[in-house]
């Protein structure tokens, strides 16, 4: 009997399936309310759920809850699904909801995610399984910030620091995977979770390979040791070959983020806006695209994505004029004898960021501005250059969401602490705009707020608006059940099998 047993563990192991992928950074905390950088919210998305999520068309549905309706136009009911489990076997209630968002506005927590929840006026529990929302006013964003991971009461409720807390290495959440622990620097392994409430994922483990080098993420990935992975342009137009072709599947889309520089307006160096506007005139947008993404990328011409209701296409294109850029530098007293210097940092981890980094500098060597580069490893970029403002520029990019919020980087309350409005602008007539889109409901009104606000931004020239690069993405063509999606190509990911 025994040995049968014997057999039937190495069975189930053997056939197990994993899906390999890659990770470039260290995760800061996988916690969904402090996962603010790219690697944390990566590994978070399969750890914790919110009440909400987006389906495959982009439109919001129900994920831990299971219903929902507005009893009045400030009057949010929610019920939620009565088979949920976290991961330690413990059910999930309403408790764990109000818990969540008490830590979110609790003042020993540091989170951008306070700003989205300020219109809640009130949140009660009505019974385990149903919860009231109470806004101030009617919120454009009444659901979507209810796609918030949520935080598990039974383990958090008497936690001191959750800053510091071990649960940001050793999480809980309601997920399709758990994680057991990650340590800096190391792959990071995620297993199914058999109890998930949405049926089973059919692969088995999420193994992501930590690849702090993009050179060697790409080399893994012709290897065939990453079942998924990124290509940047000049891979996919010059160094993939025929055979990579027979074994994976490209899938080429338009990207929800934009690169960026931007300057601390705080700072003696640019707090007058015609540097910034020498800057901009200096720099070749173009040229730039066209020599990172060879055809696969576009220009950015502000803080809005094409394609959304706050894009302003009356905005153009930011063209190059070396002439007139000289003329506004040697009129504040820069020529080639007394040249405009500064710093851009940016983070070793993305070789597009540095190729650009150097092009700009190039470029603008012309206008006779001495542009220093420093690139740091992403997590002491991020610790002591990004969030303590101590930069002159940053080369950066965002990451945005289906429905633009522009509170979180454009206000100027949120130029604080744990805030995302990291270059310390602030317009009066923006921050104005802001509340008054935040109340407005009606999708055309909303849109022709939002492109003002996209206009005064471009005009003010905190930021240097960069790119758009296409999203270039991988898939082993031994990978079953892909298809693509506005959200991505990992948008099913559950429903994936290897084979």
């Amino acid at each position: 009997m025994k040995t049968i047993l014997i057999y039937i563990f190495l069975a189930i192991v053997l056939n197990a399936s994993t899906l390999n992928l890659s990770i470039s950074s260290n995760p800061s905390r996988i916690n969904p309310i402090l996962a603010t950088d790219s690697a944390s919210s990566e590994i978070s998305q399969w750890i914790f759920n919110g009440l909400f999520k987006y389906n495959k068309d982009a439109q919001i549905v129900c994920d831990l809850a299971k219903s929902y309706y507005f009893k009045t136009p400030t009057k949010l009911i929610i019920s939620l699904k009565k088979n949920v489990k976290w991961h330690d076997g413990k059910p999930f209630t309403a408790n764990d909801v109000i818990f969540t968002y008490n830590t979110i506005n609790s003042k020993k927590v540091f989170t951008p995610l306070k700003s989205e929840f300020q219109k809640v006026k009130s949140l009660k529990k009505l019974d385990d399984f149903t919860l009231e929302v109470n806004y101030k006013q009617p919120y454009f964003k009444a659901l979507q910030i209810w796609m918030t991971g949520i935080l598990p009461k039974h383990i958090l409720q008497n936690e001191k620091d959750l800053m510091t807390s071990g649960f940001n290495k050793h999480p809980i959440g309601t997920g399709a995977y758990k994680l057991d622990s990650f340590t800096i620097s190391n792959d990071i392994e995620l297993y199914a979770n058999d109890n998930y409430f949405d049926k089973r994922a059919k692969i088995d483990k999420l193994l992501y390979k930590f690849l702090p080098d993009s050179s060697t993420e790409f080399y893994t990935l012709k290897q065939g040791n990453l079942d998924v992975g990124g290509l940047t342009p000049m891979q996919k137009d010059r160094q993939i070959d025929q055979n990579f072709k027979k074994r994976f599947n490209i899938y080429e889309q338009p990207s929800f983020g934009y690169t960026y520089i931007g300057f601390n307006l705080t700072s003696k160096k640019f707090k007058n806006k015609k540097i910034r506007e020498a800057l901009s005139l200096g720099i070749n947008r173009k040229q730039l695209v066209d020599i990172l993404f060879f055809g696969s990328g576009k220009v950015c011409t502000g803080p809005f994505l094409p394609g959304t209701f706050a894009f302003n296409d009356k905005v153009k294109i930011p063209k190059q004029n070396i002439t007139k850029a000289k003329a506004i530098l040697k009129s504040l007293g820069y020529d080639k004898n007394h040249k405009f210097k500064f710093t851009l940092i940016t983070n070793s981890n993305n070789s597009i960021r540095v190729n650009a980094a150097q092009i700009i500098q190039y470029q603008l060597s012309k206008i006779n501005v001495d542009m220093k580069i420093r690139v740091m490893e992403w997590q002491a970029f991020l610790n002591t250059i990004v969030m303590p403002r101590n930069f002159d520029a940053i080369l950066l990019g965002w990451g945005l969401s289906l429905m633009p919020d522009a509170k979180p980087l454009w206000h100027s309350k949120s130029a604080v602490k744990g805030g995302f409005n990291l270059v310390n602008y602030s317009n009066k007539d923006v921050d104005r705009l802001i509340e008054e889109a935040e109340t407005t409901v009606d999708k055309n009104k909303l849109s022709t707020i939002y492109k003002k606000i996209f206009f005064k931004i471009t005009q003010d020239l905190p930021y240097l608006f960069l790119y758009i690069p296409n999203s270039i993405t991988a898939v082993n063509k031994n990978i079953k059940n892909v298809t693509t999606s506005i959200i991505g190509v990992m948008h099913n990911e559950k429903d994936w099998i290897k084979e």
